[in-house]
């Protein structure tokens, strides 16, 4: 039966350190398992196949340990390879989106792309829950996109859709934020192959928020059957579940092994459900907070300055 646990990296000093968290206390997972590589995240994630079981074995034995409220939690993930990021991954958010720009909606969605479509956002631009993020200044239009996150725990290459999950050590919350007004470059024709401005538009300091934890894969027997909201100021504005995926994570982690390995600590949004900010033109501002719930996972929480 497995251990009901999460892992956290949190702030122990100057330094950040991986944790172990139960029933509401937080213990140093070096000092808990007696390896002092799990003292960070990224250590614990690239020794997976061992760490896995020495974490269940550890969190059964435990006393003490720091209280959770009184301890500072950063992102769980500092910092990964890569952040790959699923783009038009909702039927609902396609239509949305098309309905913004203009164009006509897609007939079949999955037939149209094919396969999978992601793009980059910089490992740096990570910060954690209750961490402020200053709205860039190349922007007045910051918009929300709530994600299910997968971690990466296994060396993934040109694996099947079978295989993909068990390449996946934990789930997280992430937040895509996005610069509208950065997304292209309005003196350039819609034609021209450098109008795109993803650096701007997805990359900005702070533009990834991620946590407050990561639920570790076997404690969430199914990533496609999740309830996911988010709420700007206690006003609800996405409201869906991951079923709705066009392609699952399971397809998203097979087609990005083809193109490349991914290797652990790596992060994978899956995409964002309909309700984000652009299809009603209403965009974050300084002092809104912003809260993302996924079942089974936790909640992320975030104030705009």
């Amino acid at each position: 039966m497995t251990t009901d646990y999460k892992l956290v990296t949190y702030q122990a000093g100057k330094e950040p350190h991986a944790g172990l968290l139960i029933d509401e206390a937080v213990f140093d997972a070096a000092t808990i398992t007696g390896n002092a590589a799990y003292g960070t995240m990224l250590g614990i994630l690239n020794d997976w196949n061992a760490a896995q079981p020495a974490l269940e074995s550890a969190a059964k034995t435990t006393n003490g340990g720091l209280p959770l409220e009184k301890t500072k939690l950063l992102a769980p993930v500092l910092y990964p390879s890569a952040i790959y990021c699923a783009g038009a991954n909702y039927v609902d958010h396609m239509q949305e989106m098309a309905r913004a720009h203009k164009v006509q909606e897609a007939a079949d969605p999955r037939g149209e792309m094919q396969y999978p479509w992601h793009f980059l956002k910089a490992p740096r631009s990570i910060v954690g829950t209750q961490a402020a993020v200053a709205l860039p200044p190349h922007s007045k239009s910051v918009d929300w996109e709530a994600e299910l996150a997968a971690v990466i725990g296994r060396p993934a290459k040109n694996i099947s859709e079978d295989q993909a999950l068990q390449h996946v050590a934990g789930y997280t919350i992430g937040n895509d934020l996005s610069a509208r007004d950065g997304m292209s470059r309005a003196k350039l024709a819609p034609t021209s192959p450098f109008r795109f401005d993803w650096l701007s538009q997805k990359s900005f300091d702070g533009g990834c928020p991620l946590g407050p934890w990561l639920v570790p894969a076997d404690q969430i027997p199914n990533p496609q059957k999740l309830g996911m909201k988010l709420w700007v100021n206690d006003v609800l504005k996405q409201d869906s579940n991951t079923s709705k995926m066009i392609f699952s994570l399971a397809e998203q982690i097979a087609f990005l092994s083809t193109r490349i390995t991914l290797h652990p600590g790596d992060v994978i949004l899956t995409g964002t459900p309909a309700g984000v900010g652009m299809a009603r033109n209403e965009y974050l501002k300084r002092g809104d907070s912003v809260r993302v719930w996924i079942e089974g996972v936790g909640t992320l929480v975030n104030t705009m300055a």
